[in-house]
């Protein structure tokens, strides 16, 4: 059993997929700044000024100032803004991911698709072959 799962940590597969991992986290914070740093910004100003990561809903009886004052209060509040920059998070990594997926399917395909060449000893027999038929 120990042999076997030797076997398959080497495999290459494994080896690759935790890589996609690392870089899929990476890749993942990455977005997540563009969204909150570069996007919102410009939709925030765009619809007057709207900061999305402030937005909350207030469930309790008192009134807050800000979100960080009902948050620090331990008032119960509902952040549909942190969920609509989360929604744009995952929709911005989704197509990024659906371009990747895409690209690399294309290739494979054209991979796929391209003929072989034949090794060179076949090639040299096929001459070889060509100039006995002209013989």
């Amino acid at each position: 059993m120990l042999k076997e799962f030797k076997e398959f940590a080497i495999k290459g597969n494994v080896v690759d997929m935790a890589v996609g991992l690392i870089i899929a986290g990476a890749f993942g914070k990455i977005v997540s700044s563009l969204v909150a740093d570069v996007i919102m910004p410009v939709v925030a100003m765009a619809m007057g000024g709207v900061n999305f990561s402030d937005l909350y809903i207030n469930l309790g009886d008192k009134e807050y100032e800000s979100m960080a004052a009902a948050v620090e209060a331990g008032a119960p509040i509902i952040k549909h803004g942190a969920f609509i920059m989360t929604i744009i998070d995952f929709v911005i990594i989704a197509f990024c991911i659906f371009i990747i997926v895409k690209k690399l399917m294309a290739s494979k395909k054209e991979e796929e698709e391209a003929p072989a060449e034949p090794p060179a000893n076949e090639v040299l027999l096929a001459e070889i072959r060509d100039l006995l038929q002209k013989a």
